[in-house]
């Protein structure tokens, strides 16, 4: 005991102490996250090591007619853009998180985040450069951060934005994307591609990793600000953001509107929403019936990134 106590006596414990914590605040799966422009102690990790959760850099895609590994009620991600549709299902997303493609030679990168139930699309292009990205195995507010792998800066996928590295501050463009079934999403695209099963990877992807998360009540990491308990932590609601402003249009209310299209004004400007209640899908238009960049995700996670949000209700 008397070395023990010695230790004590001179500071030198402490200190061992002190040195091990900041050693953790700083370096984590191998990202250094002491000059973040989050504070280091809301970033987790998730469980894997950084790329224990591969990325898919290679994507195979099949026409919709070939698609035999695909059921109608299977979730996809799907989008359209640069004059090329094609859809990811969630069913290999849950195990990879991160898909860097190219849509006619154009570089974009899906991401879906199976705690926030968050797919979210981003133009992988920046001025001169193309960033890929992999999957970092840390999270903030329960969200996934991706890394670039040019600079090792790190992302959050909600905020769209580099929060340390030499990326820091630089904003990512999100693109739109449709979370819906694959029975909607081919009848509203018939010409779509679906991203095959042949991955590359050995996963069984007619399971879920995540099963019986959504119904839960329980989040796996501490959140900043707890949503208000007038919905499930898990409703589904798809979230906007127009000048600025934001706002939730839970899926719940969305349901007992009984309509499949009606217009909503938010932030002087003019909405069109459109609600499939077999498909649980919804996507906003404007006007001219231009697809609007929106954001579909649990409700506790849409509220601790935009606590100040709007919410639709049905009156």
């Amino acid at each position: 005991m008397k070395p023990f106590n010695l230790l004590i006596k001179t500071g030198l414990f402490i200190g061992l102490i002190f040195t091990a914590i900041c050693l953790h605040a700083e370096a984590l799966n191998g990202f250094d996250i002491s000059s973040s422009s989050i504070p280091s102690d809301e970033i987790f990790q998730g469980g894997p090591p950084r790329d224990g959760i591969p990325a898919i850099d290679h994507p195979y895609f099949v026409k919709a007619s070939k698609a035999t590994f695909m059921k109608e009620s299977d979730r996809v991600l799907g989008m359209v853009f640069n004059q090329q549709e094609k859809a990811y299902p969630i069913k290999v997303l849950n195990w990879h998180e991160i898909v860097n493609d190219h849509f006619n030679g154009h570089a974009v990168v899906i991401s879906f985040c199976p705690l926030c139930g968050t797919g979210m699309a981003f133009d992988a292009e920046m001025g001169r450069h193309t960033l890929s990205f992999g999957v970092s195995g840390l999270l903030y507010q329960s969200d996934i951060l991706l890394y670039d792998r040019q600079t090792n800066s790190l992302w959050s996928q909600v905020l769209s934005k580099s929060i340390n590295g030499p990326m820091e501050g630089r904003k990512l463009t999100q693109l739109a994307i449709s979370h819906t079934t694959w029975k909607d999403w081919k009848k509203r695209h018939p010409k779509t591609q679906v991203m095959s099963l042949e991955t590359g990877y050995a996963r069984d992807y007619s399971r879920s990793p995540y099963l019986g998360y959504e119904s839960s009540n329980r989040l796996y990491f501490q959140v900043n600000h707890k949503a208000p308990a007038s919905y499930h932590p898990k409703e589904q609601i798809l979230g906007i953001e127009v000048n600025g402003q934001f706002k939730a249009y839970p899926f719940k209310e969305l349901s007992m509107k009984g309509e499949a299209k009606f217009e909503d004004n938010f932030a002087g400007q003019h909405l069109i929403i459109h609600w499939n209640s077999l498909a649980r899908s919804a996507y906003i238009t404007d006007k001219k019936n231009n697809e609007q960049v929106t954001t579909r995700a649990f409700w506790f996670a849409w509220y601790t990134f935009h606590p100040e949000t709007s919410i639709f209700r049905n009156k």
